[in-house]
C-alpha cells in the first residue's frame, strides 16, 4: 500500500513538473495486445557491473512499477510480447540573459524638463549561464518483428540531489510523466 502511495504522489507531482515529454509509436500496433515484457539484455564484458549501477536500479524499478500498474508483466524473453529498453545523455545548454537598466524614469525628460531629476543613466549587464538538461528515452521493441513499436523521451534540467532517497524520487517522477500516454491511444 505504502507503494502505491509514493507512485500516486510521484504522478500528482509529475502533473505540475518542468519536464518535457514525447512520445511517438506505429499506429499499426494494437497496444492492446501488449501483456507482457522483457528488458533487453545488456551486452557487456562484464554484465554484473554497470558504469553507474545505482542509478539503472532505479530507472528499472521504475519502469517495472509503472508497466505494472498499465497491467504489463515482465517475463523471460523468449515469452514478451516487447523488449525494453532505455538510455539517457546529457546536453550542455547555454543561457544568456541582457539587462538593460535605467535608473529612474521620466516621459516628459527632454528640453527644460527633468533637470536636476533622474536621466538615462544605466548600464547593460549580460549573464551567461551553463547548464546540462539530461534526457532519458524508453523503447519497447516488437518481439516478433524487432520494430521498435513505441518510443517516449523525457528532459529536465539536471539537479544534485544530495540523498538516495531524493534520487530515487526524481527518477520515479520522470518515469511516471514519461508513461502518463502509453499506451497511445488511436485517434478515432
Amino acid at each position: 500500500m505504502n507503494k502505491l502511495l509514493v507512485i500516486i504522489v510521484a504522478l500528482a507531482l509529475s502533473a505540475c513538473s518542468s519536464l518535457k515529454t514525447s512520445s511517438d509509436y506505429d499506429p499499426a500496433v494494437n497496444f492492446t495486445d501488449v501483456k507482457t515484457y522483457a528488458w533487453v539484455e545488456k551486452k557487456t564484458a562484464d554484465a554484473t557491473y554497470h558504469l553507474d549501477g545505482l542509478m539503472d536500479q532505479r530507472v528499472r524499478a521504475a519502469v517495472n512499477d509503472q508497466l505494472l500498474l498499465k497491467g504489463l508483466s515482465m517475463v523471460s524473453a523468449d515469452k514478451a510480447d516487447v523488449l525494453v529498453n532505455y538510455l539517457t545523455k546529457v546536453d550542455k545548454k547555454i543561457n544568456v540573459d541582457t539587462f538593460n537598466t535605467n535608473y529612474g524614469y521620466n516621459p516628459y525628460y527632454g528640453a527644460g524638463w527633468g533637470r536636476g531629476g533622474m536621466g538615462g543613466v544605466g548600464h547593460t549587464q549580460t549573464t551567461v549561464r551553463e547548464y546540462e538538461v539530461g534526457t532519458l528515452i524508453l523503447d519497447f521493441v516488437d518481439t516478433k518483428s524487432g520494430k521498435l513499436v513505441w518510443r517516449g523521451s523525457v528532459a529536465d534540467t539536471m539537479r544534485d540531489k544530495d540523498t538516495p532517497e531524493e534520487r530515487v524520487e526524481v527518477v520515479n517522477i520522470a518515469i511516471g510523466a514519461l508513461l502518463q500516454n502509453y499506451p497511445p491511444q488511436p485517434e478515432k
